[in-house]
């Protein structure tokens, strides 16, 4: 069946085969893919699947920022764990670390049987600088001269197969150049038709991509991170833009393949307008950090379509875990605001234990952690409940939080909100503050009776209220810090 709120899970794939003692994909058993599918899965991301160059490891590896952050996070890391980013691409074939081709169609296979979809990175904005394509396919990289190399060599570098040819970094207009990567020239229509060829050959291994910073693609951002060489190259801006075409020519294909954009800036829309059925909501995590309350709320009120396709997550491979950034008791009540609102719900493998360490993608190992039991009960016991039909396929609507009176403003630290389906309802309060808060909700409640039951699936307690009191005053909801109820009731 297809939910109108999908839930995916990031799994750092180099990572998680190793500590699981894996030695390729096809190592993975049915038991694993049938705990996923229990869990309420619809998408499993193994994020790193695809081929990188390790002879550039040695140079752009050890820059005394990375090390820094190997320091912090593993404490006895050796060069061998450094194994490389997995965003520096050298071409679109499994790693034969982790398998081969077959491996991951077997995979595919038998996610599919279980009901459950794959999806890969598509690194739409650069190659590793040791990429064959360099020297077989170079019409489709962002050129430069010794100029722009001299001027600025973090930004432009000579090629490893030809010191008289000189092309960008990939980058990010708002950091400096990625020193592992070259560009990709989103200007020239043969980059273009060879990425558009990538992702054809991606759509025969898996059900979908994660596009790694989809916006650096857009026309405009790429015109302005790189209006130098494009200008002195003599390269116009297109039309169209690129994602429209791609998505366009995946979806005639096959109009089941999923896109799915990492996107940030408030270009969110822009990229759904384009085409893709998912962006990234790093306002809504932003938000929730900084106790900006008035804002998730104000956020929740979006255009029902932007919200459906917004992708909700308390923490990824790029964010601080979200039990070291959040708190304990902070993040378990975030993740119950994730995990009951509209849109694609996402979990990063190590979530559920309570991790703390954020670990670099070029690392191959991670610190050992103790599992929270506290934290992974939670979660797995919200997975559970939030994986009923009435949260996957019911109408979602926030409800005010109704002050008890003037002089109590608590009722402004509450979430809450219903969703109905069929004759199933859930009404779910949230306290987001570290103190107890009071308030009254009204919700839809059966249009007969004297007595609705509610039953309180996070905490197993079972009440007996007065409908005539829901619909005239609200239901009366006290909580505790970063407490939550997530009532079922029967319409």
């Amino acid at each position: 069946m297809i939910y109108n709120n999908p839930r995916i899970l990031e799994i750092n794939t180099r990572v998680w085969l190793k500590k699981k003692n894996f030695n390729s994909l096809n190592e993975i058993p049915d038991s694993q893919i049938l705990d996923w599918a229990n869990l309420g899965f619809d998408y499993i991301w193994f994020m790193g699947i695809w081929k990188i160059n390790k002879d550039i490891i040695s140079k752009y590896c050890f820059e005394p920022g990375l090390v820094a952050s190997y320091n912090e996070a593993l404490k006895d890391w050796n060069k061998d764990d450094v194994i490389g980013s997995p965003y520096a691409i050298s071409e679109y074939s499994v790693n034969p670390d982790i398998g081969t081709e077959e491996d991951l169609l077997n995979l595919k296979k038998r996610l599919n049987s279980a009901g459950i979809k794959l999806i890969v990175d598509f690194v739409s904005n650069h190659f590793s600088v040791g990429t064959e394509l360099l020297k077989n396919n170079k019409e489709i990289f962002l050129p430069a001269d010794e100029y722009f190399y001299k001027s600025d060599p973090h930004t432009f570098f000579a090629s490893p197969f030809n010191p008289n040819e000189f092309y960008a970094h990939g980058r990010d207009p708002l950091f400096l150049a990625w020193q592992d990567t070259v560009q990709i020239n989103y200007f020239s229509p043969a980059a273009r038709t060879f990425m558009i060829n990538v992702l054809h050959k991606i759509s025969k291994l898996a059900d979908g991509v994660r596009c790694d910073m989809a916006m650096l693609t857009l026309n405009n951002v790429f015109n302005n991170t790189w209006i130098g060489p494009l200008r002195k190259y003599g390269f116009e801006k297109p039309e169209k833009e690129f994602w429209y075409e791609a998505i366009s020519s995946l979806k005639n294909s096959n109009p089941s393949f999923i896109f799915i954009a990492e996107a940030y800036w408030n270009l969110e829309w822009q990229l759904q307008q384009l085409g893709f059925d998912f962006t990234y909501d790093k306002t809504l995590l932003d938000r929730l950090s900084n106790d900006y309350i008035k804002g998730v709320k104000d956020h929740l009120h979006a255009d029902d379509e932007f919200q459906k396709k917004s992708v909700r997550f308390i923490e990824n491979h790029d964010e601080q875990r979200c039990a070291s950034k959040f708190g304990k008791d902070k993040s378990m009540a975030a993740a119950t605001v994730i995990s009951t609102i509209k849109g694609m719900i996402f979990y990063h493998e190590g979530q559920f234990e309570g991790k703390k360490i954020k670990l670099p993608v070029q690392l191959r190992r991670e610190q050992f952690e103790k599992t929270d039991e506290r934290i992974q009960k939670y979660y797995y016991k919200l997975l559970r409940i939030t994986k009923n039909e009435v949260f996957r396929l019911g109408e979602w609507k926030q409800l005010d939080t109704i002050p008890l009176n003037e002089n109590d403003t608590s009722s402004e630290k509450i979430f809450a909100w219903q969703w109905i389906y069929k004759n199933e309802s859930r009404v779910v309060a949230i306290n987001y503050s570290g103190s107890t808060s009071r308030c009254r909700i009204k919700f839809t409640v059966p249009d007969n009776g004297i007595l609705v039951n509610l039953f309180d699936e996070l905490n197993s307690v079972s009440y007996e209220r007065s409908i005539q009191e829901i619909n005239e005053q609200g239901l009366f909801i006290e909580l505790k810090a970063f407490s939550s109820h997530i009532f079922a009731l029967k319409l």
